[in-house]
């Protein structure tokens, strides 16, 4: 039985690294890699797809989830590329779809593989105690605060016990101020450049912040959460 286990894990792992290399490998022939790195190449790469852009948006946002690569860029491209509103909502549904499948492969596909990696990692044992403490909330707590990063909280929570549809849904919503408001911003500087209306606009972007930053700091009151050991 141990053995049977030990190679299930191994062809896992195996299916994984394979994954990971064909993903690449595509990236780099299409030149993906390239156009992460220079938002206006990756516009126009985007902009030249019409309609399938959007699904290819959301695919690249996924892959950037899962491969553990910089997820904030994407969501500026997609107020510049899409637009205020269109962009903050395909940021929005790729950043959560990317959150589920990190989650969904780190509990069923590399669990062994990313416990071992990471039993000493101090971001996950902050969130595997906090999860088990205060549940959801501490999810809602660190998704609102960006104390831990997106695509480590992914992978951390998934060898938590969290439910997976519990975990999925406070991820989009927790993730929908800011995917819309950095979405927006990038969006109105390039359709209506910089006035005063836009300052008024960017004014108002930062009360919604200030107000979403509140709902943590009410929750680690009524969970008695440090806030300052959080981050410590």
């Amino acid at each position: 039985m141990a053995k049977q286990e030990k190679k299930g894990g191994a062809l896992k792992l195996l299916a994984v690294v394979a994954a990971i290399a064909v993903v690449f490998f595509i990236a780099w022939k299409t030149g993906i890699l390239n156009q992460l790195k220079d938002v206006e190449a990756m516009q126009a790469w985007f902009e030249g797809f019409g309609v399938l852009g959007y699904i290819i948006f959301i695919l690249v946002f996924i892959a950037v989830a899962v491969f553990m690569l910089p997820a904030s860029l994407l969501t500026i491209v997609a107020g510049i590329t899409f637009g205020s509103v269109k962009g903050g909502l395909l940021a929005l549904i790729g950043a959560t779809l990317g959150a589920m499948a990190a989650f969904l492969i780190a509990k069923y596909v590399a669990r062994k593989m990313i416990v071992e990696k990471f039993q000493d990692n101090a971001i996950f044992k902050k969130i595997d105690v906090g999860v088990e403490k205060n549940g959801v909330s501490f999810l809602i707590l660190s998704r609102l605060v960006p104390v831990f990063p997106y695509n480590v909280q992914n992978y951390a929570y998934g060898v938590t016990s969290i439910p997976f549809m519990k975990y999925s849904l406070v991820s989009l919503v927790t993730m929908a101020p800011g995917a819309f408001i950095y979405a927006f911003m990038a969006g109105q500087i390039v359709t209506e450049g910089m006035s005063f209306k836009l300052l008024i606009q960017f004014a108002l972007a930062g009360i919604i912040l200030f107000l979403v930053s509140l709902i943590p700091k009410y929750i680690a009151k009524k969970k008695g959460i440090n806030m300052a050991d959080l981050k410590g």
